[in-house]
């Protein structure tokens, strides 16, 4: 799945990523250390993997949206 990177704490390195319908993703250090990225800007595009549903949803893994 794709998203958008949206906000990104590099000394958590935890975020939030808005899927293309606008609904916010949160992630945590685990998904971020997964995807093998070191920075993430506002308003880049990633692949995400996600767990749960509705309010519990989570990004389990956050890479860089290749084409």
């Amino acid at each position: 799945m794709q998203a958008t990177a949206y906000t990104y704490d590099p000394e958590s390195r935890s975020g939030q990523v808005l899927l293309d319908d606008g609904t916010p993703v949160p992630f945590d250090a685990p998904a971020f250390d997964a995807g093998g990225l070191r920075l993430l800007r506002p308003g880049q595009r990633v692949r995400i993997e996600t767990e749960g549903e509705g309010e519990s949803r989570r990004a389990v893994l956050v890479t860089l949206h290749t084409f």
